[in-house]
């Protein structure tokens, strides 16, 4: 499996949620770039959130944003070696 544009896009949107409360979604606009638009209608076919333009995360979607959030901090972070 690859890193593709379409799933690149989708990790984009998944970082966007505060994973600190389940109380605050996000809203897609539909004057938001296509590319965000289709990942994040992607996103609600996949069961990630709950509307089609954001929403809510699912408790899968949560799960997903968590990791996603969590490889960009350990990729974003210092590099040690040995």
């Amino acid at each position: 499996m690859t890193y593709t544009s379409e799933l690149l896009e989708e990790l984009k949107i998944l970082r966007l949620f505060n994973l600190s409360t389940t109380q605050e979604g996000i809203k897609v606009h539909s004057s938001a770039e296509p590319d965000a638009i289709a990942a994040t209608r992607r996103l609600f076919e996949k069961g990630l959130v709950t509307q089609e333009d954001g929403g809510y995360l699912t408790t899968l979607g949560h799960d997903a944003a968590q990791h996603a959030q969590d490889l960009l901090t350990i990729l974003n972070g210092p590099i040690t070696v040995g």
